[in-house]
């Protein structure tokens, strides 16, 4: 399906509409269209010329026509004049035909604008002259901008969504027209090819998260050759992933035209090591890599975070591309920027922050996985929904059945949203500072204790995980943080998706033990991530040790 692959831009003239979609479209690989440009061009005359030939209801009627025209293109960012949004025909083919996003602006920032020009390239010259805003002989002209703007604003109420563009740059406000289209938008509109599912907006820049089912193959070189890269890739995967995903992708880069090479490692956790990477770099060494070249991660959580850890150190830091094949890596840990090798102690404990060129996602790649570790992928996904979004975690109990059966079409939304929530969390707090992205490390703290404690063999990440989040969902009962309620919800979530809630095999001490060493302890106490509602945590640091022993003895079976 694609006939809602589009986007409205409406708003009062000095929004922004032009310039925000211009980079929008870029930002998504879409066209871009102006919709006062095409009336222009149709008309064969400037827009004031047939205000004066016509009058307004010959430039609506004008209008209505070019906005049935651009209604029927797909991936195309539109902007609309100010006044497109009046119009009952306009603005209910627009509702209808794609996402409508209302960008806002206060009449002092519409005024100096218009006044100033500081949006450059763009700034909807076209409406300022079809409103003689500025123009003396109208009276105040912030009066008239406020008057104008109040009379229009019921219609732009009725957008999907809304972009306040006061304070923020062109760029910034494409960013949030992008999430918008990521959460609401993209759903509607899925075809199977890959698109823009987030945006992640660091410190750094800002780099996309494409999800789609199938494309592998065909756009990753693409899409890489698009960023103006022009050095070698290496591809780094593992023994179960090489065949078929990393040649798929070594022929989507010779397709690109870019030279490539292959390194492949065991698969399995205990490859995730400072030895590995050792390996890894006089791979690299003698192959004279340089800084303008990039590694391409293919594979799940431990290629990425070994490969990522690599593109971060070697030579101080060169491109990286992170390719996920697991249901664990497409929603969790290919965004967000952490790179990490293992200590025999715990966990990610040697790592950095690099953030990949993109994330290229093909979900399609998800049916080639052995039943096992397609179900431990889950608990990762049914996190996000239990810890940060509600409306995620009752879509997970409204179509378990289709996303348990890989329907592309659902899972693929699923998997895109919370590839947006991931998203949103990062650009929240990169480098987990406020607190907020430890969030995402519900469920974690038991998880990496009984990992560990099992040598990493017995458990896969995801089902120590799942057992992780049924401890806290207990332990968060305990302290009377979550509600009983929710517990229970929760318990039969994970056991409709096939998650474990118990462990066995491991002594409860080593687990005790194991713990002490995670990364989240904070002056020798562990911080916890416990529920207090639905798609919502907090990070508690109160919880008594005693507590913390009886509920992990408690899940030993």
């Amino acid at each position: 399906m694609t006939e809602h692959a589009r986007i409205f831009l409406v708003g009062f003239s000095g929004t922004g509409k032009s310039a925000v979609g211009r980079r929008v479209a870029a930002l998504l690989g879409w066209a871009f269209a102006d919709a006062d440009e095409l009336i222009v061009e149709r008309a064969a005359k400037p827009v004031e010329q047939i205000f004066a030939d016509a009058g307004e209801d010959g430039f609506r009627a004008l209008e209505r026509e070019a906005m049935a025209s651009l209604a029927a293109r797909t991936r195309v960012v539109v902007s609309t004049g100010g006044g497109a949004m009046v119009q009952d025909e306009v603005r209910s083919r627009m509702l209808d035909a794609g996402l409508v996003v209302a960008l806002d602006a206060r009449p002092e920032s519409v005024y100096a604008r218009l006044t100033s020009l500081t949006l450059g390239e763009g700034a909807e010259s076209a409406e300022v002259m079809v409103r003689p805003l500025l123009d003396a002989a109208s009276g105040d002209p912030l009066e008239r901008i406020e008057s104008l703007k109040r009379e229009r604003q019921w219609a732009y109420a009725l957008a999907h969504w809304t972009v306040p563009t006061d304070g923020l740059s062109v760029e910034q406000a494409a960013h949030e027209v992008v999430r918008a289209w990521a959460r609401f938008g993209a759903a509607r509109a899925w075809d199977g090819d890959p698109a823009v599912a987030a945006t992640v907006t660091v410190e750094s820049g800002a780099y996309p998260v494409f999800v789609g089912w199938g494309g592998l193959e065909q756009d990753l070189g693409r899409r890489l050759a698009e960023t103006g890269f022009a050095g070698r890739a290496y591809v780094i995967s593992d023994s179960n992933v090489t065949h078929p995903y990393g040649r798929a992708v070594q022929r989507s880069l010779h397709k690109a035209g870019i030279e490539m090479g292959l390194f492949t490692v065991e698969a399995g956790e205990k490859s995730k090591s400072l030895a590995t990477a050792t390996a890894i770099y006089e791979w690299l060494a003698e192959r004279r890599v340089e800084r303008a070249d990039a590694i391409v991660a293919v594979g799940g959580g431990v290629v990425g975070d070994l490969a990522g850890f690599v593109a971060a150190t070697f030579l101080r830091g060169i491109t990286l591309v992170q390719v996920p094949t697991s249901l664990t890596a497409m929603v969790d840990s290919s965004i967000g920027g952490k790179t990490a090798v293992d200590l025999p102690v715990a966990k990610n404990l040697v790592g950095a922050f690099h953030h990949p060129s993109f994330v290229f996602t093909d979900v399609s790649a998800l049916a080639t996985l052995p039943a096992r570790a397609l179900t431990e992928g889950w608990a990762e996904a049914l996190k996000h929904g239990l810890a940060l979004d509600a409306g995620l975690l009752d879509s997970y109990e409204s179509s378990a059945e289709a996303l348990l059966a890989l329907d592309p079409e659902i899972t693929t939304e699923v998997i895109a949203r919370n590839a947006a929530v991931k998203a949103r969390v990062v650009t929240e707090d990169e480098r987990e500072t406020s607190g907020h992205r430890m969030l995402l490390n519900y469920g974690h703290t038991i998880g990496h204790g009984l990992e560990a404690a099992a040598g990493y063999e017995r458990y896969l990440h995801g089902e120590a995980v799942a057992i992780g989040m049924t401890g806290a969902a207990r332990l968060g009962v305990l302290r009377g943080v979550t509600p009983p309620e929710l517990a229970e919800r929760q318990a039969a979530l994970l056991d409709r998706f096939g998650l474990p809630s118990s462990y066995a095999g491991v002594a409860p001490e080593a687990v005790l033990e194991a713990m002490t060493h995670d990364k989240k302890a904070a002056a020798g106490a562990l911080r916890w991530v416990l529920l207090e509602a639905a798609g919502r945590a907090a990070v508690h640091r109160d919880v008594p040790s005693a507590d913390v022993e009886r509920i992990v003895r408690e899940l030993a079976e």
